[in-house]
């Protein structure tokens, strides 16, 4: 196998196995949603430009981006402890902190 197919499968399982992965990550009970996106996200999602993420106009809601944290997706383990007030803060943070895409 030459070195550009390694790569490609490497990256290919890695994103598989991260979809039946789960964060235990607990934030403190009155941390911001800045604090918990600092803490939980920003190893995957890199701030860019002023902007934490860029948003698809389906995942533009704070009731949406609630739910992705709580289950996961694709190569985003699921936070079933971020739940309650603190996702819905950290749902806010990042809808306040995006760009929506047109």
């Amino acid at each position: 196998m030459n070195k550009k197919n390694l790569v490609i499968a490497v990256a290919v399982f890695s994103g598989l196995t991260g979809c039946t992965k789960s964060n235990d990550y607990m934030p403190p009970g009155d941390a911001s949603g800045e604090t918990i996106f600092n803490a939980a996200c920003v190893t995957c999602h890199k701030p860019e430009g002023g902007s934490v993420m860029v948003l698809s106009a389906k995942m533009a809601s704070v009731d949406a981006i609630a739910h992705k944290v709580l289950t996961g997706s694709m190569g985003m383990p699921a936070f079933p402890n971020l739940q309650g007030d603190p996702g819905k803060r950290l749902a806010e943070y990042v809808l306040s902190n995006s760009k929506t895409k047109p």
